[in-house]
C-alpha cells in the first residue's frame, strides 16, 4: 500500500533519519520497533504530513505523494493516533469526531442529527457503549483512545498509525483495542503499530521494521522472532533487565502515613482514598500496584500536598508530623514527585534542559535578585553527567530529547531539591527497554544513597524487579502488603481486583 524510499530528515544539521526505507502492506499490522530517539516518531510525522520538508519519496497506492500538512494526509487516507490524545475534554464525542469536518444541512447550518447518527455507527463498530453526546472528560482513558480511533475511521483511512496506543489503558481495554485492530485488518487497512511493550507486538503484529539511530536495520515477518532477537536488533547488543536484590527493611523511618483519606472532588460524601496506612524506610523502594482507578496517583498527589484541605489522616516525615497545604510545603519537607505525564506536568517542553533542571531551585540560583547563568549551567551539567542525559548541550530544548532522557530531566529537577522521599508515578511509561533499564539502575542507585522511594507502576514485572515491598490498592483501599520475595503476579493481581462489582 505504501513505500517510503530513502527518507532523510535533518534538524539544525542533526540527522534524525538517514536513508530510511519502509513498506506497509494491505491487511497487515506493521510494528515499528526502536529505542527512544531511533526516529520512529519523526518517520510517522513525515508520513502523516507534519514534516513536509525531507529527502526521499513516498509512494502511496502506486503514486508518489508529498503532503504539505496533516489535513492533506488525512484526506488521502493516512491518519495518525498520537500517544498524547488530541481531544477537547469539554466537547462531546460527536463534536470531537467531527471537529474541523462538520456536516452541514442544505441551509448551511450544522447537521447535528446526521453527525450524531454517524457517531453512533462508529461507536457500535468500535464496541464503545456510550452515548455520542457524552463529554470526553467523562470517559476513561481507554475509551478516549477509542474516540481517537473513531476520528481516523470517519475519514475511511487506509493507513492508520497508532503511536503507543496502550500506554495508559488497562489490560481489558487492550483486548478491546486488539479486536478493533483485527477488524481493521480484515477490512484490508494497513496498520502501523508503535509500542515499547514487546509482548503486545508478538500478539498483534504481522511484520516488523527495526530503526536504530535513524537508520533502517532490518524488516521482516514477526513469525519466528523472539524477544531477545528483537531487543538485540533495537540496541545493537543484548540487554539483561536488572532485578533488585531485596534489602532488609531499614530501621530509620523516613515517611509514615496513617489513616489517610481523600474526599471525592464532586461527591463529598465519598472518599477516593480510604484509611490508607503504610511506612517507608530510608533506602527502601516500595512499589504500589493497582488497576486503573485504584487510587495510586491520587495517593502520591495527596502525599505531595496537591489536595490540601480535601485530606484527613496523619503524615510524618522523619518522625515529625507534617501538614501539607500545598506542594511548596511538601518540597520544603523533602518530598518530590515525578508525575505520570512528564510532558504535561513534569517539563516545560519549549524551554531548554538547563532551565528545566533548575526550575525547582531558582532561589539558590540567584545573585542580587538576578539568575546567575553560571550557577544554572553548573547545576545542569552536574546532573547531565551524573544521570547520563543524552543531549548535545544544556541549551537544547527539552522537547527535542527522547522520552527516556526527558524523564531523567524531571528526576534531575527533583534531585536538585535534595529530597528525602522520591515519589515516582509510572517512571518508565512510554520509554524503550534500554532507557527503562537505565531508569531502573538510577532508582536503585538513589535508594542505595539513602533516598526513600515509592514507585507506582502498571507493569507487574517492573514492580517485581524494583521493589523491596509491594503495596496493592483497589478502589482507594490498601488491600495487601507483600515482601517482594513472597510476591507473585497472581497474588498481586488477586489483591488488586475489587471485591465488589
Amino acid at each position: 500500500m505504501l513505500v517510503a524510499e530513502n527518507i532523510t530528515k535533518r534538524f539544525s544539521g542533526v540527522v534524525a533519519l538517514d536513508q530510511v526505507n519502509m513498506e506497509l502492506h494491505f491487511g497487515k499490522v506493521t510494528a515499528i520497533i526502536g529505542e527512544n530517539g531511533a526516529g520512529k516518531s519523526t518517520l510517522m510525522k513525515i508520513l502523516s504530513g507534519v514534516y513536509p520538508d525531507y529527502e526521499g519519496r513516498i509512494v502511496y497506492k502506486g503514486n508518489t505523494v508529498s503532503f504539505s500538512n496533516p489535513r492533506e494526509a488525512q484526506e488521502s487516507g493516512i491518519a495518525i493516533i498520537h500517544q498524547e490524545l488530541n481531544l477537547i475534554p469539554y466537547l462531546s464525542i460527536t463534536e470531537n469526531i467531527f471537529l474541523g469536518r462538520e456536516l452541514e444541512t442544505a441551509w448551511g447550518t450544522l447537521d447535528a442529527k446526521a453527525m450524531r447518527h454517524q457517531t453512533e455507527k462508529l461507536l457500535r463498530k468500535l464496541k464503545l457503549d456510550v452515548a455520542p453526546d457524552t463529554l470526553v472528560h467523562e470517559l476513561k482513558v481507554g475509551q478516549q483512545q477509542v474516540v481517537e480511533i473513531a476520528k481516523a475511521l470517519l475519514l475511511d483511512s487506509e493507513v492508520i498509525i497508532m503511536d503507543e496506543p496502550t500506554s495508559a489503558i488497562s489490560e481489558s481495554e487492550v483486548e478491546v483495542l486488539f479486536e478493533i485492530i483485527n477488524d481493521l485488518r480484515r477490512e484490508n487497512k494497513a496498520i502501523v503499530y508503535i509500542s515499547h511493550k514487546l509482548d503486545e507486538l508478538f500478539k498483534i503484529a504481522d511484520r516488523y521494521i527495526v530503526l536504530r539511530d535513524g537508520k533502517t536495520i532490518e524488516s521482516g515477518d514477526m513469525a519466528g522472532m523472539t524477544h531477545d532477537r528483537i531487543i538485540q536488533k533495537m540496541v545493537g547488543r543484548g540487554i539483561t533487565l536488572m532485578r533488585k536484590t531485596p534489602c532488609c527493611k531499614q530501621k530509620q523511618e523516613v515517611l509514615k502515613v496513617e489513616d489517610l483519606c481523600l474526599k471525592h472532588p464532586t461527591r463529598p460524601q465519598e472518599n477516593l482514598l480510604k484509611n490508607v496506612s503504610f511506612s517507608l524506610g530510608r533506602g527502601e523502594i516500595v512499589g504500589i500496584f493497582g488497576l486503573m482507578g485504584a487510587g495510586r496517583t491520587e495517593l502520591l498527589e495527596t502525599i505531595f500536598g496537591l489536595h490540601g484541605k480535601q485530606i484527613s489522616g496523619r503524615m510524618c516525615v522523619e518522625q515529625q508530623e507534617v501538614h501539607f497545604k500545598s506542594p511548596a510545603y511538601a518540597i520544603k519537607s523533602g518530598i518530590a514527585l515525578v508525575p505520570e505525564d512528564r510532558k504535561k506536568d513534569g517539563l516545560v517542553l519549549g524551554l531548554d534542559v538547563k532551565t528545566n533542571i533548575c526550575l525547582t531551585t531558582l532561589e539558590s540560583m540567584e545573585d542580587m535578585g538576578m539568575l546567575n547563568d553560571s550557577k544554572e549551567c553548573n547545576l545542569a551539567d552536574k546532573y547531565i553527567e551524573e544521570l547520563r542525559i543524552k543531549t548535545s548541550s544544556s541549551a537544547q530544548a527539552a522537547k527535542n530529547l527522547s522520552g527516556g532522557n526527558q524523564q531523567k530531566i524531571v528526576i534531575a529537577k527533583w534531585l536538585a531539591t535534595k529530597p528525602k522521599v522520591l515519589l515516582l508515578d509510572e517512571p518508565t511509561r512510554g520509554i524503550d527497554i534500554n532507557a527503562k533499564n537505565e531508569i531502573y539502575k538510577l532508582i536503585q542507585a538513589l535508594a542505595d544513597a539513602g533516598l526513600g522511594i515509592i514507585v507506582v507502576s502498571s507493569e507487574l514485572p517492573e514492580i517485581l524487579a524494583l521493589s523491596d515491598r509491594i503495596l496493592v490498592m483497589a478502589e482507594g483501599c490498601l488491600t495487601a502488603e507483600l515482601p517482594v520475595d513472597e510476591a507473585t503476579e497472581d497474588s498481586i493481581l488477586k489483591a488488586a481486583i475489587p471485591k465488589t462489582i
